[in-house]
C-alpha cells in the first residue's frame, strides 16, 4: 500500500477515535457554555503547535475565543559562570505564570484550554494548577497514549492530564508519528495536530448548538474575504464585545 493511502487510513482512524469521545467533547462544551452565558471567557493556550492559531479569528469560528500567549527567554551565557539550575529556571517560570493571573484577564468562572501533546512540561502543568487555584475550569488537550508513559518535569510529578478538570484526547500515538516506514528510524506524519483541531471544532459545534437551544446567539466570524469582509468582521467583533460572546 502506498504511504499516502496509509496516511488517509490513519487519518480516518484518528477522526473516528475522536468521534467516539463525544461524551468528553460535550462535557467540555457544557463548561464553555456555562462560562459564556455567565459573563466568563474562553482562553486557548497551546504549547507550540496548531491549536492556538486554528481557532482564533477564523471564518466560521467563535468570536468568544481568546488566545493566551506568554513566555520568558533569557539568553545571557557567561562562560566563567555555571549554568542556572533546573530548579531556578522553574522558579522563574512559575513567577511569570503567576503574573498571568495578576493581569486580571483570566478570572474565576472562565475556561482555559491547555494544549500539550506530551503534557510533561513544567510550564503547562504549572499553568493548569495555577488556573484551577484561581477558579478557572481547565480542559487539557493531550495525547493519552503518549503522556502517561512520560516523566513530568514539574516538581509535583504531575502531567497535564493529571492537573486538569477535564481531559480531551487528541489520539496521537506514542511519539506522535502515525506511520512506520521501512528505512526510517522514527514514524512519520504526526497525528496530534489534526486530532486536536478535530476535537476542538467538535467542541465549537456543540457550544453553538447548546447556546442556540438556550436562547443565546453566539457571535460567529464571517470570512474577511467576502465583499465588505473587514466591515463584517468588525461588526461581529462589536457584537461579541457587547454580548460577551
Amino acid at each position: 500500500m502506498k504511504l499516502i493511502d496509509r496516511y488517509f487510513d490513519a487519518l480516518r482512524a484518528t477522526i473516528d477515535a475522536v468521534a467516539a469521545d463525544s461524551g468528553a467533547i460535550e462535557h467540555a462544551a457544557a463548561l464553555c457554555v456555562e462560562a459564556l452565558t455567565h459573563g466568563g471567557a474562553i482562553h486557548i493556550y497551546d504549547s507550540g503547535h496548531l491549536v492556538s492559531h486554528e481557532l482564533i479569528r477564523r471564518a466560521g469560528g467563535l468570536a468568544a475565543f481568546s488566545r493566551l500567549q506568554f513566555g520568558l527567554s533569557i539568553d545571557n551565557t557567561v562562560r566563567t559562570r555555571s549554568a542556572r539550575s533546573a530548579g531556578s529556571e522553574n522558579a522563574l517560570s512559575y513567577r511569570y505564570i503567576q503574573a498571568i493571573f495578576e493581569s486580571d484577564q483570566l478570572r474565576p468562572g472562565d475556561v482555559l484550554f491547555v494544549g500539550s501533546v506530551s503534557g510533561k512540561s513544567a510550564n503547562v502543568v504549572e499553568l493548569a494548577l495555577q488556573a484551577r487555584a484561581h477558579g478557572l475550569k481547565v480542559i487539557a488537550l493531550t495525547a493519552m497514549a503518549y503522556s502517561p508513559q512520560l516523566i513530568s518535569t514539574h516538581p509535583s510529578g504531575k502531567r497535564l492530564f493529571e492537573a486538569a478538570d477535564l481531559v480531551l484526547d487528541n489520539h496521537a500515538p506514542f511519539g506522535d508519528g502515525m506511520l512506520t516506514v521501512e528505512g526510517l528510524d522514527y514514524p512519520v506524519i504526526p497525528a496530534s495536530g489534526i486530532g486536536a483541531v478535530t476535537v476542538l471544532w467538535g467542541v465549537v459545534a456543540t457550544i453553538v448548538e447548546e447556546m442556540l437551544e438556550q436562547g443565546f446567539k453566539p457571535s460567529i466570524y464571517p470570512s474577511v474575504n467576502r465583499p465588505n469582509g473587514p466591515a463584517l468582521v468588525a461588526q461581529v467583533d462589536a457584537e461579541a464585545l457587547e454580548k460577551g460572546y
